[in-house]
């Protein structure tokens, strides 16, 4: 039923002929059990037109391609017979135009069971013949008379299975092959795309709720009318925010545990990533040993040059720190916004909502400052003294009864310098275990155990030095602009649920 409506409204669209139109024809599958995905079935390219068709038809078709895949979101799946040279592959040819670093191309080899006797695609599918960035996958689908007999996709799963599982040729690859491993292939990159694209949706998102909040920040009403009333109304409103933002810490409510997680995933994955292989490369510890001494050479041990590989592979470690820092700063502000919005006794005044946002965010801007300079002064101090023991422990080479021309000649061969290497990135090893261990506890100390000590302080001070008027002001509303504070409130709280929902996969391992 569903490939006659395709058929169908194909005729409706083009007539009974082998025309063309760019305009899609949708099909929407809902289930609880798939994520929200967008496929695309392109027509395959031409080179020729058939009878009936236009001799626009090449240009068209290869047009409407190019308007769906030169999109830098869309995922290409560039299909290609197993019986066709690859080479003339147009789906390849024109796929490699759009997406020339292949980043987002997948290769896919079709009836590889109807090559001929004695021949297979090895080449290709081992990427000998035409290497992508990706692997590529070979498939087989159901043939024309089994598409006639109504072959069920299970079955056909099945006989495709069989086909890598029992073929002499691919049966070492049976794993990596399949449209089920095509699929899982796919939807593991798919993820990786959406987890690198949820920093500008949550940028998007941030900047419309700041823009919303803005909007809400005019409105605001009275609920007392001596001075007396209306501050201790503020500070009640203030205390309940503070407990709810000290229970997201403390555990009572979800969020705090995305602290640890900075802790115990996102610092020690950043110390692995960082570049100590460039660095300490044979041909970087030969460059800076030899100019250490400048034009004289190393007596006994290059002292210069030890020193300056390991306080240039330390200086890295200043990345990490600041990293760990901003990670907790961006959480603890996140925190701030969801116990604001969880606050239902704020709920009716935007404007001191703002404020306490503001003084909190302020507040929390000091606590980084703080913060930033004792982790890079934990890296400092790493660089400012080595630990000399370190290095006395180190084996050393015993040169006695040997050929002292030899001793000398070996400083500046290439296993010398190995050794120095090795030496050094042991040693960087070790700190980057001791920093692992004291970042977050700087961290913790001068961010998160300041803001569960003194996260409002500041505005409390401020608050008790305001007047009437400007107390009435923070709790003040305006009749007239209730129903659009309704409706700002109802998207607001539409973009904190969408950015609540980012947030539950940004931190997923």
């Amino acid at each position: 039923m569903v490939r006659k409506e395709i058929q169908d409204e194909t005729d409706r669209i083009t007539g009974r002929s082998k025309q063309i139109s760019p305009v899609p024809i949708h099909l929407s599958i809902y289930s609880p059990n798939v994520v929200n995905l967008t496929m695309i079935d392109l027509p395959g390219l031409t080179k020729v037109a058939v009878e009936g068709q236009p001799e626009s038809i090449v240009q068209d078709i290869e047009n409407m391609v190019r308007s769906y895949i030169e999109k830098p979101n869309s995922v290409i799946l560039a299909i290609s017979p197993a019986n066709q040279d690859i080479a003339t592959s147009d789906a390849i040819k024109i796929s490699r135009e759009v997406d020339p670093t292949g980043e987002r191309t997948f290769g896919v080899l079709t009836k590889l069971d109807l090559m001929d006797k004695g021949t297979n695609a090895l080449d290709v599918l081992e990427g000998r013949s035409y290497r992508l960035q990706h692997p590529w996958v070979g498939i087989v689908n159901r043939s024309q008379a089994e598409i006639n007999k109504n072959v069920d996709m299970i079955a056909a799963r099945r006989r495709e299975r069989e086909f890598f599982a029992t073929s002499p040729d691919y049966g070492h690859l049976s794993s990596k092959m399949g449209s089920e491993y095509l699929a899982k292939l796919l939807s593991k990159h798919l993820e990786s795309v959406i987890k690198a694209r949820i920093p500008s949706i949550a940028s998007l998102i941030n900047k419309s709720i700041d823009e919303l909040e803005s909007e809400l920040d005019h409105l605001g009403r009275p609920v007392a009318i001596d001075a007396g009333a209306q501050l201790y109304t503020i500070l009640e409103l203030c205390r309940a925010f503070d407990r709810i933002f000290k229970e997201h810490l403390d555990g009572g409510r979800s969020g705090g545990a995305r602290v640890y997680g900075v802790f115990d995933h996102q610092l020690p994955a950043a110390l692995r990533k960082l570049p100590f292989d460039r660095h300490l490369s044979l041909q970087n510890v030969r460059k800076v040993i030899s100019e250490a001494d400048g034009y004289q050479p190393h007596l006994i041990a290059p002292e210069q040059g030890y020193r300056r590989l390991i306080e240039g592979a330390l200086n890295y470690f200043r990345g990490p720190a600041e990293a760990s820092v901003d990670a907790v700063h961006f959480i603890l502000k996140e925190l701030v916004r969801k116990s604001i919005g969880e606050t239902q006794e704020l709920k009716r005044f935007p404007t001191l909502q703002a404020e306490i946002a503001a003084a909190a965010n302020e507040a929390l801007e000091r606590f980084r400052e703080d913060s930033k300079k004792t982790t890079l002064r934990l890296v400092d101090m790493e660089s400012s003294y080595l630990t000399v023991d370190f290095f006395r422990k180190l084996p050393q080479e015993m040169e006695k009864g040997g050929n002292p021309a030899a001793s000398t000649a070996d400083r500046y061969a290439e296993g010398h310098f190995r050794r120095i290497g090795s030496n050094v990135f042991s040693y960087v090893g070790m700190v980057s275990e001791t920093l692992k261990n004291s970042i977050p506890k700087a961290v913790v100390y001068c961010q998160v155990r300041e803001a569960k000590r003194s996260l409002l302080d500041h505005f409390y001070t401020q608050v008790g030095k305001k007047e009437g008027k400007q107390l009435a002001q923070l709790l003040d509303e305006d009749p007239a602009l209730m129903e659009r504070r309704l409706q700002c409130a109802k998207r607001l709280e539409l973009y904190k649920s969408a950015r609540d929902e980012i947030d539950s996969v940004s931190w997923v391992r």
